[in-house]
């Protein structure tokens, strides 16, 4: 049973292509019949299990499955079906034995995606692992390289990250040097996930901060690399580099982000137009039943933003309507973002007194007079030659 009807593209004033990740257990022609259920005209899948390293091949009636499917539902899955990457994979591993498997795992789902007739494939760059991000952004790219060679028509789209620990790709300069270091440029775009730009420090709240992030994209990374959206709002405050996705409207970022996406013209300084791009819900649908306490998906949530999103297209940001949706869904977020905002809170608070000791004690330190040790020193040294 359909939980929202599908919008026709040219009922809506801009060809804005919204979906979520659905699932595809079952097969991948599932997630075409899970697409449509919650009206949408875009979606992502995973191609295989995320839990394991090897997994069977596409059975042939899945596969013919989400050929027909597609074609019966018109879904142009070459341009708005955006398989994610497994999170297992991490294509900058330096370790021969784990950039084997990272590799054989990631051609594994491009050769998935020509099976398939999808396009696009999503995936996030890799970890450093403690090595230079400069050495993590080459092997990226050299493999990268190496499975463009070995497949024809796929397109290898790096998702931005918010920036935790060593992962790469949390700035567009990141994403910028792996480009620069692909050999066919045909094969490589990226994805702007909105909860991640937002957490490491791109912000896209009022129109002119978006628009001056999308002007930084264009001069830094290029304007025709971008190929798609993860449209998510963030549990966590601006550059906390923590990636918490937020449903629409509810998290740091507001729904006026979402208004200034959904109403971005390719006429502005950026020149990046996001008409026909898929867009992909990744917030969360996870919900406590009231009879049994257990964790269910609610996917009416994904139906309800879906239409939420395409209403905002051409909707003027000063009207009631606008101000009223605003209001509401950030009183829904209210409790959540106090929540994380005083886990931040604490951490920078614990994070700069753990700066100060060590800069005092350096500093005491650097007070002691060269070949002279401290008191304390010289006590200690007693007892040990005792």
């Amino acid at each position: 049973m359909a939980l929202a009807e599908r919008t026709a593209i040219t009922a809506l004033k801009k060809s804005m292509y919204i979906g979520a990740h659905v699932s595809s257990a079952g097969g991948v022609q599932n997630s075409i019949s899970n697409a449509v259920q919650i009206g949408a005209n875009a979606f992502a899948l995973f191609l295989k299990s995320q839990r394991k390293w090897v997994n069977p091949p596409i059975a042939p009636e899945a596969r013919d499955g989400f050929r027909s499917l597609s074609k019966e539902h018109k879904f142009e899955v070459h341009k708005h079906c955006l398989p994610h990457g497994s999170y297992l994979v991490n294509l900058a591993a330096a370790e021969k034995e784990k950039a084997d498997q990272a590799y054989g795992a990631f051609l594994d789902d491009l050769q998935r995606c020509e099976q398939l007739g999808v396009k696009l494939y999503n995936f996030h760059p890799g970890n450093t692992n403690g090595d230079t991000k400069a050495n993590a952004i080459q092997r990226i790219a050299t493999q990268l390289n190496k499975s463009h060679r070995a497949t024809s028509t796929v397109i290898t789209v790096l998702e931005n990250m918010a920036g935790q620990g060593n992962v790469v790709g949390a700035t567009f300069e990141d994403l910028r040097d792996i480009i620069a270091r692909v050999d066919d440029k045909e094969r490589v775009g990226v994805c702007i996930d909105t909860c991640h730009a937002f957490a490491a420090g791109y912000d896209l709240r009022a129109p002119e901060a978006f628009a001056k992030t999308m002007s930084e994209f264009a001069d830094v990374v290029g304007g025709k690399y971008l190929k798609a959206f993860h449209l998510n709002d963030s549990k966590a405050p601006f550059q906390s580099h923590r990636d918490l996705h937020a449903n629409i409207g509810t998290g740091f970022l507001g729904l006026r982000a979402f208004h200034n996406i959904m109403n971005h013209t390719a006429s502005g300084d950026d020149g990046v137009s996001f008409e026909g791009l898929p867009m992909i819900l990744e917030t969360p649908i996870d919900k406590k039943d009231p009879v049994s306490g257990k964790t269910v998906e609610d996917k009416q949530v994904w139906a309800d933003e879906i239409k939420l999103l395409e209403s905002l297209i051409g909707m003027d940001p000063e009207s009631d309507e606008f101000k009223a949706l605003e209001t509401r869904l950030q009183a829904e977020g209210a409790g959540e973002r106090a929540k994380i905002q005083d886990q931040v809170d604490r951490k920078d608070a614990k994070d700069a007194k753990k700066k100060t000791t060590t800069t005092t004690t350096k500093k005491k330190a650097a007070s002691q007079p060269r070949g002279r040790k401290s008191k304390k020193a010289e006590t200690s040294d007693e007892e040990d030659s005792e």
